[in-house]
């Protein structure tokens, strides 16, 4: 009998330490704090920029090559970039003027005889 006794206080103290745990682990998450945040879907209407008044201004060093190209767009953008090439996947970051004039300097000039398609990407 006497070992029975002695097992059932192991048994008693090892509930309350399992219930102290449990009140110290729901006490430290009680403490958390989440700030608020958004999350949510949306649409909207994309549409495309209207390019006009384009001007294609030849290197001085060497006209048969262009330097740069200038043209407005019916909208302001914040970011332009434009290419001259089908073949290249590399577009030339534009500088804006008024949120709509557009001014991008090719590095290296381009071959007149090479540019076969004036691409413009802008985002506002």
């Amino acid at each position: 009998m006497q070992k029975r006794l002695s097992k059932r206080p192991r048994l008693v103290a090892a509930i309350v330490a399992a219930g102290v745990l449990g009140i110290g682990t729901y006490a430290f998450t009680a403490t958390n704090t989440v700030p608020a945040s958004y999350a949510g879907s949306g649409s909207g209407t994309i549409s495309g920029y209207t390019v006009s008044s384009v001007q294609y201004v030849l290197a001085t060093a060497n006209p048969s090559n262009i330097d740069k190209v200038t043209f407005t767009l019916d909208a302001s953008a914040t970011v332009v970039k434009a290419k001259l090439l089908s073949s290249s996947s590399t577009y030339t970051d534009c500088t804006i003027s008024g949120g709509t004039s557009v001014t991008c300097d090719f590095s290296p000039d381009v071959s007149v005889t090479s540019a076969d398609q004036l691409s413009v990407v802008a985002h506002s």
